[in-house]
């Protein structure tokens, strides 16, 4: 590819193109591709390459504490995980349906790791999506609001298609007004079983996974908009 070209590709900004251009090239020569055939390809090149940007733009954007992937959780720790509500949510069509769901458990039992992996499915099937813990939500109001007033710090959350709303303390008054207000028609999915953060204490000898580590759940804001995931943690009850 010469000087003038790798120039032109540059002001128009096609980067994904320039990088394989060569060797589509030399493909298109030697299987004596059609100029049509030749032409999908490249374009496809850049298109491949645009939308892994858009995804680590937005993965960046939702500010998750870690991006998990479903296939890395441990599901025969606690085989009572509802796996096929969890792959239910996994398709994202309770964010087209701008439906509510909360995840239900005591603390350690992978709610976190569950909502932060949907979340990411989500960005891959195009939603836009912001992870919060209830505590950023609360302290942002209180900063934000101050300075850019109520409708603008509310647009902020209103805006991606998935508000994810993590640990909430299910005993705590002012947690159960908020699911009360935003969850009262949601989706339960119960999640029991033991702890991922304790059985190191019961193995001494072996090391938890990193991948395999929870914490708690995603909520979603409501309205026509979006859809909602909220993980709350209870220390005694898994109730709602």
């Amino acid at each position: 590819m010469n000087d003038r070209l790798q120039s032109v590709l540059r002001q128009l900004r096609l980067s994904g193109l320039a990088e394989t251009l060569d060797v589509r090239l030399q493909e298109a020569t030697g299987h004596q591709l059609t100029h049509a055939e030749f032409l999908e390809l490249i374009l496809q090149d850049e298109l491949l390459v645009r939308n892994q940007r858009q995804i680590e733009r937005r993965v960046k954007s939702a500010s998750f504490r870690e991006v998990k992937a479903l296939d890395n959780f441990d599901w025969s720790f606690n085989p009572s995980i509802p796996r096929k509500q969890v792959f239910a949510l996994a398709t994202c069509r309770f964010v087209r349906e701008a439906r509510d769901v909360l995840l239900l458990g005591p603390p350690g039992t992978g709610k976190s790791f569950l909502a932060q992996a949907i979340g990411y499915l989500a960005i891959k099937q195009g939603f836009v999506v912001l992870y919060r813990s209830i505590f950023d939500v609360v302290r942002y109001f209180l900063h934000d609001e101050l300075i850019e007033g109520q409708e603008k710090v509310l647009a902020r959350y209103l805006k991606p298609d998935l508000l994810i709303v993590d640990k909430l303390i299910g005993d705590v008054p002012s947690a159960t007004a908020i699911l009360d207000r935003f969850l009262h028609h949601a989706e339960i999915i119960a999640i029991t079983g033991q702890s991922y953060r304790l059985r190191n204490k019961h193995a001494p000898t072996e090391s938890a996974p990193e991948d395999s580590k929870p914490a708690n759940a995603p909520t979603g804001s409501g309205g026509a908009r979006h859809g909602k995931l909220v993980p709350e943690s209870r220390d005694a009850s898994c109730e709602s």
